[in-house]
């Protein structure tokens, strides 16, 4: 089939160019967005929790603004907020497993809001795993050092705090339809092709017309002659 000069067969015919290609931003810059965050978290917390096991170990708490902030330095064997006391090593392998997810999630990440919250969902993760991996009592089985205390909540740190704010910052992206590669959801249903309709109805058919080799209807006046009897034909002739 001829082409026109100049056309290649193997150009595509696409008129917007990219709409095959992510939405999102490129996804190097992305990652490093997320590594940052969540190396921002993890020294936060490792630092803070160093400067705690210094300074409140064996010692009274610290209560500020009235009360409504107490900082006392307290271990922790279960999850984030003291849950699930008693499982540190299941718990050190859900945070194992947290982490891994995390990072096989950065491999299709395009998006700055989701770099954001599974920086804070990995540094989160990283800071308590540390502690578990090298506090006491043993390896995997490590408490977790926690030091902050508000009226009626449990007593925390800064990694559980990234983790609460990471979950937060998804549950939001995901309703409001952010994927991790950029795009979203409305977009993409927007691209399925649309359902074939229902085939339309023959048509009835019309009424045959008459065969072209039908005689014609016998003249009113010849049926009259017909009809007439010989006597009056033969008056006619004479």
């Amino acid at each position: 089939m001829q082409t026109t000069r100049g056309t290649s067969l193997s150009d595509s015919t696409n008129p917007e160019g990219g709409a095959g290609e992510s939405t999102g931003s490129p996804r190097p810059r992305r990652v490093g967005v997320l590594v940052a965050v969540a190396l921002a978290a993890l020294i936060a917390d490792i630092v803070s929790k160093i400067i705690v096991v210094a300074t409140l170990q064996d010692r009274e708490p610290i209560r500020l603004l009235g009360g409504l902030l107490t900082l006392l330095e307290t271990r922790n064997s279960g999850a984030a907020f003291s849950i699930g006391t008693g499982y540190t090593v299941v718990f050190t392998l859900i945070a194992c497993g947290v982490v891994a997810a995390i990072l096989r999630t950065a491999r299709n990440l395009r998006s700055l809001p989701w770099a954001v919250c599974l920086g804070l969902l990995l540094g989160g993760a990283l800071g308590n795993l540390i502690d578990r991996l090298v506090r006491a009592p043993a390896p995997l089985k490590g408490h977790v050092v926690d030091w902050i205390q508000l009226p009626h909540w449990p007593v925390f740190n800064l990694a559980d705090s990234a983790i609460v704010c990471g979950g937060v910052l998804a549950v939001l992206l995901a309703a409001r339809g952010l994927q991790v590669d950029g795009t979203r959801i409305a977009d993409t249903a927007d691209d399925d092709p649309p359902e074939p309709d229902a085939k339309a109805e023959p048509e009835p058919e019309s009424k045959a017309a008459p065969e072209s080799g039908a005689e014609p209807e016998a003249a009113p006046e010849a049926e009259s002659a017909a009809g007439e009897p010989e006597a009056a034909q033969e008056e006619k002739r004479s």
